[in-house]
């Protein structure tokens, strides 16, 4: 709930209310599905709008999310229907059996994983990463404060109980993701979990500053977005992203909000109801600061940098009786109290985790659904009701294993994006180079919402036109990674500086397929030609691939010669045109990315004489690290934008003779983080104890600052968009 000094500024353009309107009246165009709980919403608040928002006249009966909430009930079902349970009770268009329904569902769900066993969970239960932890808090917060003084019956306390519970938890993560970051970094999908149950929180919390705390945490996910916005795509390195959301900007779980909050792309809003545009449209207490919709608008050339999430020790010693590194910042690795901050980075399989694991995997039963690519590997250790035996037994397969094991962490990371007014480009500096990477999505190329360019190392092989089920759809293909098109079977060591990213493939260790872990003798490359104006492959053995959308170019270079994979039709709404750039000489490869723009370079053809004059070398590197595995390449490019440019497997990135750091960023560093700007503009002190975020936009005609005092739980804006 915005502090009552923050002022209100309605924008001489579109204001958000009317966007939220016009959101709805596109969200209630078909018919409602009385079934769907994002629709009921969708069509009850555009019902509340009339005149300017009108829909049909509906009536949702008693039974109409029987299917959703009659049997195992999934988090985020839980979290629509509570909003709507919020928003709309009494509502005449719904029958009061209705609410009766999600009233019982809310009483019967099991909050956290250490609650007594039930006889069935949604299938989608996952308790510990990032965003469902979130999602679980936040249920388990407005079921108790709705519901004080009925029974749980998982528990057998009242709801007062749970809502206690559930806010000390809430409050850690909140404070986490401040100081730290989000460990699901810049993800095209969970973000939009996120602002959900953020959004839930500011609208629904009866704890002010809870609910003030959640505002602010809301405003970091949206700067977030803002800063790697281009043309509707969130056009950065994620931290976990899909198949399903990768190719293009309306296929991102995150682009029906930020189409509604920055509506910077004439894309469409998809067909049916968006989960996050749906419950921004109907929010009456948060507001985003126009700080940053600024920000999402700004066409002026940006380096961006973050760090986010601890750093970790991944390789174990050899040696099981020897303890881990101190835990940072006293975030003890066996105290289940910070269980659910360390299982966030899922780091379920990491060696220094194991001990808590496997004592918690034990009493909770927990073995059927915790460990995803390393279960494989903990079943060949595990003794089953022997804690000691079964730790010391993991330890000795991790000090084999990790690289591939630990799969799904997410570790500390630092992130680079450049924009301008016609592309932008985002890179994952060094991030857990040779290691096998679950969901990660280390680099992007983005010149307009469809018209992007990412490689990959695969893990498994495409799935192929008759393959393919006849329903296939894309925006419903979760393919679990590491895959084909998700995650890496080993992470790159990539470096950007600027509109340049130098990418390096050199797997740390062999393809075990009996244990999970297989990949692909080859990388690959999404260069989606149905979506460029201009497909041009030229240099030796056709090394370059160029690209023009409008006034934007890319280049992309492969040191293994490269050739089109066709797929079918229906592939990334690709039509006939191919879209798989695959070199299959090798698993090690190295691949450049160049961007430029008509106003730097006239003319595309100028653009691509340029780069094939370009200087490019690659040493390959023997193996320095014991494990059987060369190294990479060291790699020189002579970029004619940026001049010289020096990185290898093990070298630092070095442009034009002066090392350009790839580690140890601040929590974010672009123009836009400014206290004495802040100071000026009225905004006070700032970043007095390490707590505050600082914020500061200024152009030809405005100023606008925010400030996020996390240890004073203060909001500070210049102005909020109405």
């Amino acid at each position: 709930m915005p502090s009552a000094a923050l002022l209100v500024l309605a924008s001489a353009g579109s204001t958000f209310s009317a966007r939220q309107s016009a959101y709805l009246r596109h969200a209630t165009t078909a018919p409602l599905d009385p079934s769907s709980i994002i629709g009921v919403i969708a069509h009850l608040e555009c019902a509340r709008r009339a005149p300017s928002c009108v829909t049909a006249n509906v009536t949702v009966q008693r039974d109409a999310w029987d299917g959703v909430l009659g049997g195992p009930v999934g988090a985020f079902q839980l979290l629509y229907a509570l909003n709507a349970l919020y928003a709309y009770e009494g509502d005449a268009a719904v029958e009061p059996g209705l609410w009766a329904a999600v009233r019982e569902a809310a009483l019967g769900f099991k909050y956290w994983s250490s609650d007594p066993p039930v006889d069935a969970l949604a299938p989608e239960t996952w308790y510990w990463s990032e965003n469902k932890v979130l999602a679980h808090r936040t249920d388990e917060l407005l079921a108790g404060q709705r519901f004080a003084n009925a029974t749980f019956s998982v528990t057998g306390r009242n709801g007062t109980w749970h809502a206690q519970r559930a806010r000390r938890e809430l409050l850690e993560w909140l404070d986490f993701r401040a100081r730290f970051g989000f460990t699901e970094w810049h993800t095209d999908v969970y973000y939009q979990v996120d602002v959900i149950a953020l959004l839930s929180l500011v609208e629904w919390s009866e704890d002010a500053a809870l609910a003030t705390r959640a505002a602010m945490v809301l405003d970091i996910v949206l700067i977030d977005i803002a800063l790697h916005l281009h043309a509707g795509n969130f056009a950065a390195t994620h931290g976990r992203s899909y198949a399903k959301d990768k190719p293009s900007a309306p296929l991102q779980d995150t682009f029906g909000l930020s189409k509604l909050l920055f509506d910077d792309t004439d894309e469409p809003y998809g067909n049916g109801t968006d989960e996050g545009a749906t419950i921004l449209a109907r929010a009456q207490s948060y507001r985003m600061p126009e700080l940053v919709r600024r920000i999402a608008a700004r066409d002026a050339p940006m380096v961006s940098r973050q760090r986010m999430n601890l750093n970790l020790t991944e390789q174990p010693d050899p040696d099981p009786a020897v303890p881990p590194p101190p835990a940072p910042f006293g975030l003890d690795f066996e105290d289940e109290a910070n269980l659910p901050f360390w299982w966030s980075y899922a780091s379920q399989a990491l060696w220094m985790m194991t001990p808590l694991l496997v004592r918690v995997a034990e009493r909770d039963g927990l073995w059927d659904t915790l460990l995803a690519d390393a279960r494989v590997a903990f079943d060949l250790v595990r003794v089953e009701g022997d804690v000691e035996q079964t730790v010391a037994n993991a330890r000795r397969l991790q000090a084999v294993l990790w690289p591939m094991m630990d799969a799904a962490l997410l570790n500390e990371v630092n992130t680079c994006a450049y924009r301008t007014r016609n592309f932008a480009l985002s890179t994952a500096q060094d991030y857990r180079k040779g290691l096998r990477g679950a969901q990660t999505h280390p680099s992007q190329a983005t010149l307009s919402g469809r018209a992007v360019v990412f490689t990959q190392h695969p893990a498994y092989a495409p799935a192929l036109g008759d393959e393919l089920p006849a329903d296939f759809s894309w925006k419903r293909f979760d393919e679990p990674g590491p895959g084909y098109w998700t995650g890496n079977g080993a992470e790159p060591r990539a470096a950007q500086h600027e509109n340049v990213a130098l990418v390096i493939y050199a797997p740390q260790y062999p393809p075990l397929a009996p244990l999970g872990f297989p990949y692909l003798n080859e990388t690959h490359a999404y260069f989606p030609q149905a979506h460029f104006d201009e497909v041009v492959r030229a240099g030796s053995n056709a090394s370059w691939t160029f690209g023009r959308k409008g006034s934007a170019y890319v280049a992309l270079f492969s040191l293994v010669p490269t050739t089109w994979r066709v797929g079918g039709p229906e592939l990334f709404e690709n039509g006939d045109l191919p879209f798989d750039l695959v070199a299959e000489g090798g698993a090690s490869n190295v691949w450049i990315t160049e961007l430029g723009d008509a106003a730097r370079w006239g003319s595309f053809a100028r653009f691509r004489t340029a780069i094939l004059s370009a200087r490019v070398e690659a040493t390959p590197l023997a193996d320095q690290g014991a494990d059987g595995m060369a190294d990479g390449f060291d790699v020189l490019y002579g970029s004619p934008s940026v001049g010289e440019m020096r990185f290898g497997w093990h070298a630092p990135l070095v442009v034009n003779g002066s090392e350009v750091p790839l580690h140890d960023y601040p929590r974010y560093d672009n123009p836009y983080i400014r206290k004495d700007v802040v100071a000026t503009l009225g905004g006070g002190g700032c970043g007095v104890d390490g707590r505050e975020l600082c914020f500061a936009f200024r152009d030809a005609d405005s100023e606008h600052f925010l400030t996020l005092d996390f240890g004073a739980v203060d909001r500070n804006a210049s102005a909020l968009w109405l």
